[in-house]
């Protein structure tokens, strides 16, 4: 059953419990779907605490903060405990659990860099862990059959039941009691499985924690995310929010093969081990080596060899550089643009938008790749922003869609390739909406991470786990028709040469042996 809260509790935040939790304890990583998606699965639980000041009630309204992009959910089982616990074995542990809801705990990845585990600030915000709206009694419930389901815009992104945990319930109150005692209010926040996401100001998130075999629930609880207006951060009184490709990815919940993976939101990456990705060096930034080697390579002969790997849909068509003597050469981050809707751009194209947070973000190494849908109609980004990309060491700027104050940002000197000049303002025609996901862009998919390298031919995308392998081939290719083109230049004719049949193949094999 249900139970209805009591009504003495007059703290509109701490509505969905019996009162005001002494403890906030979260586990880490627990599910074995969330465990797959890391790529890594723990030996035994960790946790961490959350500030009894970050629960709210169902129907709030939680602030990403300003200055921030990745305001990530999470969809939990929350344990209120009963009595109190202190070295409790397995067997007894359940009975010290009073009641089952719902739990949201909301972090931002901006901010966990510097907190080494403890989440601190990055899920300590106030507003941050939504609990509610009713409470099951736990008693009448098997907790081996509770389900979770968490909903972002009416659409189900959540869907696990405690089958899937690695760990028990029951184990959470054990091994913790192990350490301290777990108080009546006391609250665990069990983990979250797959689906955790992003959200962005204007999306509504639901949480459901039910028990089919019994049709106890939790009911749905709700929370609004808005955009904060405060102040921000103050670098001189403490770190500032960062964020780089890996964090976006694991926000996102979209880990791939280019990119390494890391410990759960908030957990030390120095407990993890090190996985980088190939060409890609220690620091996050192309390896020396490989930019090299890309910086020598054609667009022209890269495509090529692409084509040879089953890729035809690499290159970014309908974009000319604004330096065609210059060489493009970095690993993708994005941004995207909706079309212009009136209200859309009321909600999201002020303030610090993904556009402004998106160059902020854009450091060494990284070419910023902008889906505009083709649309020349406004522009993209104008000389202040090119202006920050450029100091902040960024190696390009790829947008199909319009440039505005061309000159001006061809004066910058960074490598930006466009489909167009346009004089119109952003809001003609697009809203910015998010960044660091999966974008098109001149009819190319472009993923974060992936290697962008352009010319005066075009711009092209290499997967990263490719580009040791196409560059060195591309590379052995060049050398190849460089010495066909001198034999041509001798007066042979193409028939046979161009490409080599056996008896050229021959002589080039003899001539260069000494060169490899």
């Amino acid at each position: 059953m249900t139970t209805d809260i009591d009504a003495a509790n007059t703290d509109p935040r701490f509505s969905g419990l019996p009162g005001r939790p002494g403890k906030i304890i979260a586990v880490h990583l627990s599910y074995a779907s969330r465990a797959d998606q890391r790529g890594r699965r723990p030996a035994a639980p960790s946790y961490f605490f959350k500030a009894s000041s970050s629960v709210a009630a169902s129907g709030g309204v939680v602030e990403r903060p300003r200055g921030t992009e990745l305001l990530a959910f999470e969809g939990e089982i929350a344990l209120v405990i009963g009595t109190p616990a202190r070295d409790v074995p397995l067997a007894d542990a359940w009975g010290h659990v009073a009641w089952v809801t719902a739990a949201n705990d909301l972090g931002v990845y901006d901010l966990r860099a510097n907190d080494k585990g403890s989440n601190v600030r990055s899920k300590g915000g106030d507003g941050f862990t939504p609990i509610g709206p009713g409470l099951i009694d736990a008693r009448t419930v098997d907790p081996g059959a509770l389900r979770v389901r968490t909903w972002v815009n009416t659409a189900l992104v959540q869907d696990d039941t405690t089958a899937g945990l690695i760990f028990p319930l029951a184990q959470f109150v054990a091994d913790l009691s192990q350490h301290f005692t777990l108080e009546t209010g006391d609250v665990i926040l069990t983990g979250t499985p797959a689906g955790s996401s992003v959200l962005v100001p204007g999306d509504v998130v639901e949480i459901e924690v039910d028990s089919p075999a019994t049709g106890a629930t939790s009911g749905r609880l709700v929370t609004t995310v808005a955009q904060g207006d405060g102040p921000g951060y103050d670098e001189a009184i403490g770190s500032l929010p960062s964020v780089d490709d890996q964090q976006r990815a694991d926000a996102w919940g979209t880990p791939s093969a280019k990119t390494p993976v890391l410990a759960e939101a908030g957990e030390s990456e120095a407990d993890d081990p090190v996985h980088t990705r190939t060409g890609v060096s220690a620091s996050g930034g192309l390896a020396p080596e490989l930019r090299d080697k890309l910086r020598r390579c054609p667009v022209a002969g890269l495509s090529g060899q692409l084509r040879k790997r089953g890729l035809n849909n690499v290159s970014i068509d309908g974009v000319r550089p604004l330096h065609p003597t210059a060489k493009l050469v970095g690993i993708a981050t994005t941004l995207r643009f909706v079309p212009g809707r009136e209200d859309l751009f009321t909600s999201h194209g002020g303030g610090y938008n993904a556009q402004k947070r998106a160059f902020d973000a854009a450091g060494p190494d990284e070419v910023l790749v902008i889906e505009a849908r083709g649309e020349t109609g406004s522009g993209t980004l104008g000389d202040i922003l090119a202006i920050r990309a450029h100091a902040a060491g960024a190696a390009g700027i790829v947008t199909d869609g319009g440039v505005r104050d061309i000159d001006a940002v061809t004066a910058v000197g960074i490598p930006v390739y466009t489909s167009g000049a346009h004089p119109a303002v952003l809001g003609r025609k697009h809203v910015p909406w998010d960044t660091g996901i999966a974008v098109a862009c001149g009819g190319a998919t472009v993923v974060p991470g992936d290697i962008i390298v352009g010319d005066a031919d075009g711009v092209i995308v290499i997967p990263a786990d490719l580009a040791e392998e196409v560059v060195d081939a591309a590379l052995a290719q060049e050398d190849e028709d460089a010495w066909i083109a001198a034999r041509v230049a001798e007066g042979h004719p193409v028939d046979g040469l161009f490409p080599m049949n056996a008896e050229w193949r021959a002589k080039y094999e003899v001539e260069t042996a000494g060169d490899r």
